[in-house]
């Protein structure tokens, strides 16, 4: 029994080496992708619908390096953002009124390529420079109690972005991704006042 349970231990001992020299191995080189999963904070900054910040957002991306420094890729990102007007009397177009309180929400869904331009891709600190391009769906509601009035839109997104990676781990492909953006889009909508959507915001979350 002692022979055997030596034995194991032994084994396990050389496994355990052989995958540290082949993590160890794969850090030292770097790699082809890279991809970002984050925690979205955004601030609207064009119009009066809705302007109050949230957290009620995700970012996605993921991208091929072309070089050692310029990768090219894909980027899918969400956004809710909610204000609330206490109850007031609103004039309807039919020469009525309406004593109501209203919540308007704005949803905004971005997606499309991305490219990237990173630096020390060699350290454990990566800062870069990136750009994403391509059409956005934004959703826009007011709700007044019981009924509520609604519109989608689409228009062409353009965001630029600055931020790091970091990678913390020893021999570990995994780390962390901080962003600070500022987005344009053209989407419009006369009903509800808007023509363009602007937003400032910060993302948080896992860099691969």
């Amino acid at each position: 029994m002692r022979t055997i349970t030596f034995s194991s231990i032994k084994m396990l001992a050389i496994a355990a080496m052989a995958i540290c020299f082949s993590i160890s191995g794969k850090a030292q080189t770097l790699g082809d992708y890279y991809a970002n999963i984050d925690w979205q904070l955004n601030f609207p900054q064009s119009d009066n619908f809705v302007k109050k910040g949230s957290g009620w957002g995700m970012n996605f991306e993921g991208g091929y390096y072309l070089t050692d420094n310029l990768s090219v890729g894909g980027f899918l990102t969400y956004h809710s953002n909610h204000k609330y007007i206490p109850r007031e009397t609103i004039s309807l177009p039919e020469n009525g009124s309406l004593n109501t309180d209203q919540q308007h929400t704005l949803f905004q869904l971005p997606f499309g390529v991305s490219g990237r331009y990173t630096m020390n891709r060699e350290g454990m600190f990566q800062p870069y420079f990136g750009l994403k391009l391509g059409p956005q769906y934004g959703k826009l509601k007011t709700v007044f109690n019981a009924f509520q009035e609604a519109a989608d839109t689409w228009g062409f997104y353009m965001s630029p972005e600055i931020g790091f990676t970091y990678f913390p781990f020893y021999k570990s492909d995994v780390g962390f991704h901080l962003a600070a953006y500022y987005s344009y889009a053209t989407n419009r909508n006369d009903d509800f006042g808007i023509k363009g959507l602007n937003n400032l915001g910060f993302k948080l979350g896992m860099a691969f």
